[in-house]
């Protein structure tokens, strides 16, 4: 990769940790090699001394490429330079994340890195401790003075505690260095106890800048800039720099450098959005193959990919197929669901169970996990559903082949029109080849593993129900595809849909309401006898069952509460 700095000069050829100039601390060097990274990648190279030298700086790169240590090292190192100690419930940095999974993230990286830096280290621990936790020393090491310089970080999220919680553990710790989402850290800013003072404040850093205004955080991040001081010196980290992105820029950022890493393409161009390592493919493949074809590309991967990302397009789709998929997976290979609509803490269990999966592990996800994360040993990533936002594909793309590990992403096509998809990319400087190392998946293969899924959901009348709110969600979901000339609801194969789905019966909706549902080779199901798993939802439907035979109409396939939500418009979003 080469890193161009626009009409600025060109960095050094040399990418050693203790070729900086500034220099890094001996204790930053000790810690970027104890952690395994040997050589700074270009975007580090690029950006670590400007943001040491007091510049503002606007990094724009391609996913995988390092950014977090490109501003976690120098916050740090300014914060350990200063004259002396910032004082107590005073500021000093602050990083903001749109994502509570990013920002959990960037804080784990933090404490490896100040877990080499001793005052910092004892600093921590008492913060992680109780009020009633006896204090011991770290590594043996005595007590430092309280003049003593030190980073000691607070991560703030919403939804995981309470703002007064989160105040509470500020004001006894005195953290000066906050990590967190955009409102959190509103909440906490706002506080009078609170104190981001120009005598104090050195740095902010926006990372993932184009994600915080996707995802309707402008109103917050104004907020944020009102209440720092103008004279700090601030970061702005994406994978894009839009038109949105440059509003925040002339408002937040002094003359800042801009910086862009590209990546070679083949040709020796410049342009190429995605590391070098990254290898991008397509599959054209009907929806009855799917499942199968999934199966089989993790199965003939060699060695076995240690982490898998899978990616649907809603969150009921991960609801629904978390609970068929595992059988029909290759042996050893744990299954994973995450999704937005999880609570805080499920999403944290699941997320951390798949990064320090020691097995073979599949995340089966939605583009909650589509940027900025970076979980490390991600050697496949496919996506059933394309992304509604074309501009997501290359973030989703991206969580495989970081830091210069190689890595496989494909995305798979329905034949026909969804097939222009891969010259809309190339448009858009993402190419895509077709995947060559592949089985044959035949129809009796489609088949059998569609049987397969049917007696799962024949097994728990609540499969049925998910399936029918998942599938629903679905084809809402894309019809608000950005690239509406290519995915079109007019041109679904609905047969094959509809078995790729294991669904019993077509759902009411009215993309369906001129479809022939006879030509729907539906599974003979007694609906009067198809029980729920669940012994208190069983006994409420055959009660209901018995209301019906008085003359209550429930209606076939479904009950009143399964009649009741279907009239709920379906959510799509994560």
């Amino acid at each position: 990769m080469a890193p161009s700095r626009g009409d600025m000069q060109k960095s050094g050829s040399s990418r050693a940790w203790n070729a900086l100039t500034p220099a890094l601390s001996d204790w930053i060097l000790t810690a970027v090699a104890a952690l395994g990274f040997e050589r700074m990648t270009p975007v580090q190279a690029s950006t670590i001394p400007l943001f040491l030298a007091h510049k503002d700086v606007v990094v724009e790169a391609v996913t995988g490429s390092g950014k977090t240590l490109s501003f976690l090292i120098p916050i740090v190192e300014r914060l350990l330079r200063i004259d002396e100690p910032i004082p107590k419930h005073h500021v000093g940095a602050i990083i903001i994340s749109p994502t509570r999974e990013l920002a959990s993230q960037i804080h784990s990286v933090l404490l490896s890195l100040l877990n080499f830096h001793g005052p910092s280290a004892a600093a921590i621990q008492t913060l992680n401790r109780t009020e009633t936790d006896e204090v011991r020393p770290v590594d043996g090491m005595d007590p430092y003075p309280k003049t003593s310089l030190e980073v000691v970080p607070q991560l703030l999220l919403g939804g995981t505690t309470t703002a007064a919680q989160d105040l509470s553990i500020f004001l006894w710790a005195s953290p000066n260095l906050l990590i967190g989402t955009p409102g959190r850290l509103v909440e906490i800013l706002s506080s009078p106890y609170v104190h981001c003072p120009q005598s104090s404040f050195e740095v902010l850093v926006l990372d993932e800048a184009d994600r915080l205004l996707d995802l309707g955080f402008k109103d917050d991040l104004t907020k944020l800039l009102n209440l720092l001081p103008k004279q700090r010196r601030t970061g702005l980290f994406s994978a894009s720099v839009s038109e949105a992105v440059d509003q925040i820029i002339r408002v937040g950022l002094r003359n800042p450098v801009r910086i862009a890493v590209r990546v070679k393409s083949s040709t020796g161009a410049l342009g190429q959005r995605t590391p070098a390592s990254l290898q991008m493919n397509y599959l054209i493949t009907p929806p009855t193959h799917k499942w199968p074809q999934l199966a089989s590309l993790l199965a003939n991967q060699t060695p076995t990919p240690l982490r898998t990302i899978v990616y649907l397009s809603t969150c009921a789709a991960v609801d629904y197929f978390q609970s068929l998929l595992p059988p029909i997976l290759p042996s050893g290979i744990t299954l994973i669901p995450l999704h937005g609509k999880h609570t805080s803490n499920v999403r944290q269990k699941n997320f951390l169970k798949f990064t320090n999966s020691a097995s073979p592990a599949l995340l089966l996800t939605t583009d909650v996990a589509a940027r900025g994360l970076d979980i490390p040993s991600v050697d496949l990533v496919v996506q059933i559903d394309p992304p509604s936002d074309p501009k997501v594909f290359l973030h989703r793309c991206g969580r495989a082949g970081r830091a210069g590990r190689r890595g496989l992403s494909v995305v798979f096509l329905s034949p026909g029109r969804e097939e222009d998809y891969i010259s809309f990319l190339e448009v858009r400087k993402t190419p895509v080849e077709r995947f060559g190392n592949v089985s044959s998946i035949t129809d009796n293969d489609a088949e059998d593993t569609r049987q397969t899924l049917i007696k799962l959901v024949m097994a728990d009348r609540a499969l049925h129900d998910r399936a029918q709110r998942a599938f629903v969600s679905w084809v809402r979901g894309y019809s608000k595809h950005q690239a509406s000339s290519i995915f079109r609801v007019a041109d679904l194969d609905w047969i094959g849909q509809a078995r790729s789905w294991a669904l019993l019966k077509l759902p009411k909706m009215p993309e369906l309401k001129n479809f022939d549902r006879s030509t729907f080779d539906a599974p003979d199901v007694d609906w009067d006898a198809y029980p729920y798993k669940d012994k208190q939802r069983e006994k409420l439907r055959k009660d209901e069952l018995r209301a019906k035979a008085t003359g209550t109409d429930v209606g076939e396939g479904g009950s009143a509460g399964d009649d009741k939500r279907k009239k709920r418009p379906a959510n799509t979003s994560c």
